[in-house]
């Protein structure tokens, strides 16, 4: 049994901070990356940012510079660092823990999800 739980959401005025953070537990291996995705309402999920088990980060372009993911392999936990957060950032945030047995096929790969935490950016 795996099982993602994130915390750290909230309301925040634009031009503030928020840290999200994604801990997992359970039987929990061979895992090759961990990201962050968000949903708004009425628009598709979207990748936020993604950190290898090696530390190699990739950012969607609107988190450029304004967030930075970071991750603890060996607590099983991934971090976000939200700063100069806009309204249109408001949406529900993700956690994905993506599992890879490293050779093809990758038919039995598989992506864990966390339950959403919400975060809204309002004055």
């Amino acid at each position: 049994q795996v099982q993602l739980v994130e915390s750290g959401g909230g309301l925040v005025q634009p031009g503030g901070s928020l840290r999200l953070s994604c801990a997992a537990s359970g039987n929990i291996h061979s895992i090759i990356s961990m990201g962050w995705y968000r949903q708004a309402p009425g628009k598709e999920r979207e990748l936020v940012a993604t950190i290898t088990t090696i530390g190699r980060t990739r950012y969607a372009d609107f988190a450029k510079g304004r967030f930075t993911i970071s991750g603890d392999n060996a607590k099983n936990t991934v971090y976000l660092q939200m700063n100069s957060l806009k309204p249109e950032d408001t949406a529900v945030y993700y956690c994905n823990f993506e599992q890879s047995f490293g050779l093809p096929p990758h038919e039995y790969d598989h992506d864990f999800w966390g339950q959403g935490t919400q975060v809204t950016v309002s004055s």
